[in-house]
């Protein structure tokens, strides 16, 4: 055997060592999907997973969130026809049908091209391989991202703001943001930071750490605000997902409403939350009771 012939076979054994040892390259994205969820390894390389089962919520099902609704939908459409539309935070109390109407949306025009693809906070510093991803797509994609908000020196903060219109790449064309958050400006605010707000020729002029906490919010060209149901709004959300969920034991008179009403009054004063989360997880709770016991429509006690 030759030195150099020797030297071959070592590498080649070398480098089936490290066959073993390397992350396997990244399947390629499976494109026929609709939904897609970003997903890292241990070793921190992401890919696109795409979502065989999405959670089929209809517009229908979004009671009392009607201007929420139309003003969205307003702007998916103009996305999908290629006109100017704007990234969205949709902002507001808790369970009041922000993220639903985020995956409603999708439902509604995915047949028409629309894509969605699911980020985590955490995985915000990864914008930058997502939007090389589709760059090229003939599809359309919003780029979800639930429940965000941000402390300080997050790395995730600084990524997403530079994908809202803070970057020398431009923001592909057929992407557009779509965030949740219970904070307006996704960053916490301290009292002890007003005091930096001073008056000049009569104008408010706001302190650095303010307006670093609002610029973040002010890339998004669209505000969406949610806000608490009433109580006869509740009690609305309630009746539909009763006659939703189990249609046949669903009371017929209002007689026969009253006390589900007050059941379901009371559970929203135990939870502390008077939403859309809150009847929909009451309406699973009593219709599951009555199907499995059986019971009659008219029987609600």
């Amino acid at each position: 055997m030759t030195p150099s012939t020797d030297f071959i076979e070592r590498l080649d054994r070398l480098l089936d060592r490290l066959e073993h040892v390397l992350p396997p390259a990244s399947a390629p994205v499976d494109w026929s999907a609709q939904a897609f969820r970003w997903r890292r390894d241990a070793a921190g390389r992401g890919w696109l997973q795409p979502v065989r089962a999405p959670h089929r919520l209809a517009l229908a099902d979004l009671c009392c969130l009607e201007p929420q609704t139309a003003e969205i939908e307003r702007n998916t459409r103009q996305f999908l026809d290629g006109g100017g539309a704007n990234n969205v935070l949709l902002w507001g109390a808790r369970g009041t049908g922000k993220s639903s109407l985020v995956k409603a949306v999708f439902n509604a025009y995915c047949e028409f091209g629309l894509r969605l693809i699911e980020v985590d906070k955490d995985d915000l510093v990864a914008l930058p391989d997502i939007l090389d991803l589709i760059q090229d797509r003939p599809e359309r994609f919003i780029l979800f991202c639930d429940d965000l908000s941000f402390e300080a020196g997050e790395s995730g903060y600084k990524a997403l703001k530079a994908a809202l219109e803070g970057s020398i790449s431009a923001t592909p064309e057929n992407l557009l943001i779509y965030a949740t958050s219970n904070r307006r400006h996704l960053l916490p605010e301290f009292h002890s930071e007003n005091r930096e707000t001073r008056i000049q020729d009569g104008e408010l002029h706001h302190g650095e750490a303010v307006e670093e906490k609002i610029s973040l919010s002010d890339r998004f060209g669209l505000w969406i605000s949610f806000h608490p149901f009433s109580q006869a709004q509740y009690l609305q959300v309630v009746r539909h997902w009763v006659e939703r969920l189990a249609p046949t034991v669903a009371p017929r008179t209002a007689a026969d409403w009253e006390p589900i009403e007050r059941a379901a009054l009371q559970w929203a004063l135990r939870r502390g939350a008077r939403g859309g989360r809150t009847a929909w997880q009451f309406a699973r709770d009593w219709t599951g009771r009555r199907l499995v016991q059986g019971e009659p429509s008219r029987n609600t006690d």
